[in-house]
């Protein structure tokens, strides 16, 4: 048993193990100093009870060290030969270090130095390391037989004899093949070049840095960190993704993976969680993303379960399969919220367990987890406001938003990427074909009217925070000026972090606490889906199912085409089919003008948006249809004029002389009623109505908003157990979850149900009240205005004209007391005081006019 300098050979071992457990040395090289150090016998004595106490609180290294050891004592006769040779050659290399005379131990080895005679074991590791994987993913060469997992010198010489006939058919010219047992004869200079290699001490770190290069998908040490999946969903970015920060701190390899199953996106109703415009643009997300990485060292895996497995389970399935072919124990992954999502995730993270595969769901999609807003503290009146939802979170906070993350500079690689498909074979942007095989390109306008990158997103938002941020709070609405930050795609599919985003906002130099309220609606809504799981197909205030809408398919359709023959609406319904996109004020018009005027059910709008929109998201879109249909948590307190409303959004027609082009010649004051612009002005336009542009689709819009509300009373008559006598307000259905966070407080019991008075719209009060009233107060229909600071003006110069009426007023009234009081007294009439004459007012200075009439002459 060598002994080095009189130490005591289990203390040299024990202090090896201590450097293993601190991380300064790997198993392999701890199995081979022990072998050097103890010898063969007494390592095969002593090493399996000297390892025993790993077993407790370090399982997975005794494992290792136990495979090691089972491996190497189970060679026969010829591979103790070799291995005791490679001791051997050990031993000359330490004497060396001290000797400069050559030492030859076999006879065979006579006329070689050391490192000559070390390169007679050296071919069996170099035809190892030379199966590298080339650039098309096959190897350069057929593999030899598989070697021990993190094989080192010893058991590299241990299997000498197997590799002694592989290594005769390969390159003897490539220095990484130089001679070993029975290969060539090697020329002066291959033998210069290798007298010229490192020592043992370098090798040895060459070995611990090419680690993990060989073919299989593990690691090649069995004691390094197994490969992390890093399952990307809809957080496709690196900046500010703690997912991809998790995925770094578990120190192994990292492999992104996609994984497409459309049919686990959808949930149990018709919810259209991925129509054609939001396929497209994940398609490019997913392009833009493996750029990305591969930018950074890496490369993202895709993913499509075989046809015939597709449906629950399938993601299940395509992850169990990469945990088989990479040997990965980790997956991390950014939580989901929608329920049907979250069941599915919840699926994989069982199953995955049951298998020993640790599984981490991040929360990074809302600034705040849905499934920790409780309502304890605040109540439930006012629930479905925004308002409401932000007390919830003020009086319930949960764990702090944090600093947003910086991108990762690189992420390690495996040595062996697993097996993956094309983007393309995911089937994203798939485009239909003509009968002639012509392809039908409807995404070319999208295509060029978005940067689809996560570099995109960051530009759109710098470019917001120094110009439209400054006109949102007050102009946001406008369609005609870019004021509003077009980031709701971005948001939607993770290229841009919500934390990043109200981080950059509150850093801005002008802050919109409207803009901020919006990532407390993107909350809400995923707040909202969570209570009512069933909320993008069923209506939550149980009347408003059996309202009576229209089954005109014609409408529909040509409310989808923008074919209205309203130019506000038809503008705003083709810039969606273009673009996919339009700003929230129009969504609003556009959504009132179909529920409202042509009582068509919101759930076509629903739909609709949901396949047209690049950032349709189940929750929001869901929410604010119902909101607008009249039958969600929150009623819209309006209603949009589909020609009113562009004295709000488009007062110069600019908006819609871009969409509509045909409309382009009319003047601003016909531009958005083209059916009272005078025949001759039409004529001169180019515009015939019918042709050129639609007639249109409904005239009489009073009539139709009348029939609207007479609809919404019957309903709340018909169905009275669902309205609340005391404050005529509409009664809904809580969740069990709400139920549980708080009994009683204004909910009436009615068979096991627990019913909450919601905020009701007060035009439907009054008008189930008295439904033949004339004349309804709270009309909720807005005509619009041409801009806020206008309406200020007006309400200012209007409250210095009441001022000053009622100043004159009291004037008069104490010079007419003063009067009679000298009548009644009997004395004579004061002196006429000569007046300082009044500035003339002028036609431009409105200030200047004196309201009430009191610019009167005095003569």
């Amino acid at each position: 048993m060598p002994v080095s300098g009189g130490e005591d050979p289990m203390s040299q071992v024990r202090q090896m193990l201590r450097e293993l457990l601190v991380g300064r040395e790997n198993a392999e090289g701890f199995f081979c100093l022990c072998v050097s150090v103890l010898g063969h016998n007494d390592t095969r004595t002593h090493f399996l009870p000297l390892i025993q106490l790993l077993a407790t609180d370090h399982n997975r290294l005794h494992t290792t060290l136990t495979s090691i050891y089972l491996e190497y004592f189970s060679k026969d006769e010829d591979d103790e030969l070799a291995v005791a040779l490679a001791l051997s050659l050990l031993e000359v290399k330490g004497q060396q270090q001290t000797n400069t005379k050559p030492l030859f131990l076999d006879p065979k080895l006579q006329g070689q130095t050391d490192t000559q005679a070390t390169a007679t074991y050296r071919p069996q590791n170099s035809s190892i390391q030379s199966q590298s994987v080339s650039p098309n993913g096959s190897s350069s060469q057929p593999p030899p037989a598989p070697l021990p997992t993190g094989a080192s010198y010893a058991q590299l010489a241990a299997v000498g004899g197997r590799r002694q006939t592989q290594a005769q058919h390969q390159d003897s010219t490539s220095p990484r093949r130089s001679s070993g047992h029975g290969s060539s004869p090697q020329t002066e200079s291959q033998r210069v070049d290798q007298s010229e290699k490192p020592k043992r001490s370098k090798n040895r770190r060459q070995r611990r840095k090419g680690y993990g290069q060989q073919v299989v998908g593990v690691p090649r040490c069995p004691s390094a960190p197994p490969p992390v999946l890093l399952w990307f969903r809809r957080d496709l970015r690196l900046h500010d993704n703690p997912a991809v920060i998790g995925s770094l701190e578990a120190g192994g390899p990292v492999i992104p993976v996609f994984i497409w199953c459309p049919e686990e996106e959808e949930g149990p109703g018709v919810t259209v969680a991925m129509g054609g415009a939001c396929k497209f643009w994940l398609h490019q997300a997913l392009s833009c993303l493996s750029s990305a990485l591969e930018h950074i060292g890496s490369h993202l895996v895709f993913l499509r379960p075989d046809e015939e497995r597709e449906g629950i389970g399938s993601s299940l399935l395509a992850l169990r399969s990469l945990v088989r072919e990479t040997g990965a124990q980790t997956v991390l992954a950014s939580a989901l919220y929608e329920p049907w999502l979250r069941e599915r995730d919840q699926v994989v993270v069982s199953a995955l367990q049951k298998d020993r595969v640790e599984v981490n769901m991040v929360h990074s999609y809302c600034l705040r987890d849905p499934y920790t807003v409780t309502t304890e503290g605040v109540g439930l009146r006012g629930i479905g406001s925004v308002s409401h939802f932000m007390s919830c979170c003020q009086m319930n906070p949960g764990p702090g938003l944090g600093v947003p993350l910086d991108p990762p500079i690189s992420l390690p690689s495996p040595s062996v990427w697993p097996r993956g498909c094309p983007l393309e074979g995911l089937g994203l942007a798939r485009m239909p074909c003509r009968k002639d095989g012509t392809t039908i390109d409807w995404a070319a306008n999208i295509r060029s009217s978005w940067d689809f990158s996560e570099e995109g997103a960051q530009s759109r938002l710098e470019a917001f925070l120094n110009d439209g941020v400054y006109r949102y709070e007050k102009e946001s609405g406008r369609a005609d000026a870019p004021n509003t930050s077009c980031l709701s795609p971005y948001l939607h599919f993770g290229q841009l972090s919500a934390r990043w985003l109200l981080w950059d906002t509150k850093g801005a130099r002008c802050r919109s606490p409207k803009f901020i309220r919006k990532l407390a609606w993107r909350d809400l809504a995923y707040w909202q889906l969570t209570l009512f799981p069933d909320l993008p197909w069923e209506s939550l205030r149980p009347p408003y199912k059996a309202l009576r809408w229209s089954n005109e398919r014609g409408h529909l359709k040509a409310w989808q085409k923008g074919r209205t023959g309203y130019p506000l609406v038809d503008a705003a319904m083709r810039q969606l089919w273009l673009t996919g996109w339009m700003n929230n004020y129009m969504r609003h018009v556009v959504a009132s003008f179909l529920i409202a005027y042509l009582h068509l059910p919101w759930q076509e709008g629903y739909r609709w948006f949901q396949d047209t929109l690049v950032d349709a998201d189940v929750a929001i879109d869901a929410m604010m249809w119902q909101n607008g249909g009249m039958c969600g948590l929150d009623h819209w307190n309006f209603v949009m004029h589909p020609v009113d409303a562009a004295m709000t959004c488009d007062p110069y027609g600019s908006y819609v002389r871009k969409w509509c082009p045909e409309l382009a010649v009319l003047h601003d004051d016909h531009i958005h009623k083209p059916w009272k612009c005078p025949a001759s002005m039409l004529r001169r336009a180019g515009v015939v109505l019918g042709q050129s542009y639609p007639e249109r689709v409904v005239t009489d819009l009073e009539e139709r908003r009348s029939q609207s509300l007479q609809d919404v009373a019957l309903v709340r008559r018909r169905f009275g157990q669902y309205v609340d006598p005391c404050s005529g307000c509409d009664l809904v259905p809580l969740p069990p979850r709400l139920v549980s966070e708080a009994m009683g407080g204004g909910m009436v019991n009615t068979g096991g149900q627990f019913l909450l008075p919601v905020i009701t719209r007060m035009e439907f009060k009054h008008q189930s009240d008295d439904p033949d009233a004339a004349f309804n107060p709270y009309n909720a229909v807005l005509k619009g205005y041409v801009s806020r600071r206008r309406n200020e003006t007006i309400a200012f110069l209007n409250q210095t004209d009441f001022t000053a009426s009622v100043i004159n007023e009291g004037a008069e009234r104490r010079e007419r007391q003063e009067q009679d009081q000298r009548r009644m007294e009997g004395l004579p009439r004061p002196l006429a005081v000569e007046r300082r004459g009044k500035r003339t007012p002028a036609a431009k200075d409105r200030f200047s006019t004196v309201p009430g009439g009191v610019a009167t002459s005095h003569k």
